[in-house]
């Protein structure tokens, strides 16, 4: 186990903060992917959170996690940004996902439902500091505009061209807005978003979102190899 603290706490979405965690004993080594238990010290109320950040960040001691609005680690009620500065418990890395052994280079189609974009902007963030030149495209759902955790981020990636971006809001009643179409991932976005026939897919998300990108992609003929789930 290992002792870190809040270093900062943000709002990502109503729903969401971001917090940056900074380890006492310095560096904190992890795959881009993977995820860590967390609690408040002195609590033993702990939960599994994705790892937001790149492996770069680890180098110094510091990690970024997307958590939920209500209930910090598992304390009902305790927003999250009331904690800047509190201890925290930290078990990990733990967890597979990511790209696999042997994919460093190969194209991307990421699909985060959700605060599953977490591991996949760690993932995002970590090719692009490691100048890897393969494309990557995101396919990135939430209920409505307010949601997209790090939105702004993203589209300005793809406003660079590092990125290709696919935000798309599910709730028929969320506003218009010209950065986002609007509907479900479905077969034919996956199929328009798929960088080439050679990509990895990642799906980071509910249950039911990960279920149903998986038959999508499967149906396009995607090979079981190239699908990594995170659910």
């Amino acid at each position: 186990m290992s002792r870190a603290h809040i270093a900062d706490a943000a709002r990502a979405t109503p729903r969401t903060r971001w917090l940056r965690l900074s380890f006492e004993a310095g560096p904190f080594a992890f795959r881009a992917g993977q995820a860590v238990f967390a609690s408040v010290a002195g609590t033993d109320q702990r939960a599994a959170y994705s790892i937001a950040s790149p492996p770069a960040l680890g180098h110094d001691g510091v990690i970024e996690l997307l958590v939920g609005a209500e209930g910090a680690f598992g304390q009902s009620g305790v927003d999250p940004l009331t904690l800047s500065g509190a201890e925290v418990d930290v078990d990990g890395p733990i967890g597979q996902f990511g790209v696999p052994a042997g994919g460093d280079d190969a194209p991307l189609l990421l699909v985060a439902g959700g605060t599953g974009i977490a591991p996949l902007r760690s993932v995002i963030l970590d090719r692009l500091q490691r100048a890897v030149t393969a494309p990557m495209t995101l396919v990135y759902s939430a209920r409505t505009p307010d949601e997209f955790a790090c939105g702004d981020e993203l589209l300005a990636l793809g406003a660079s061209g590092q990125l290709e971006v696919h935000l798309t809001v599910t709730r028929d009643d969320a506003p218009t807005v010209s950065s986002t179409r609007s509907g479900r991932v479905n077969e034919a976005l996956l199929r328009a978003a798929l960088p080439s026939n050679a990509a990895y897919c990642l799906v980071c998300g509910p249950a039911g979102f990960v279920d149903a990108s998986v038959a999508s992609l499967t149906a396009m003929g995607v090979g079981a190899g190239r699908i990594v789930v995170e659910r």
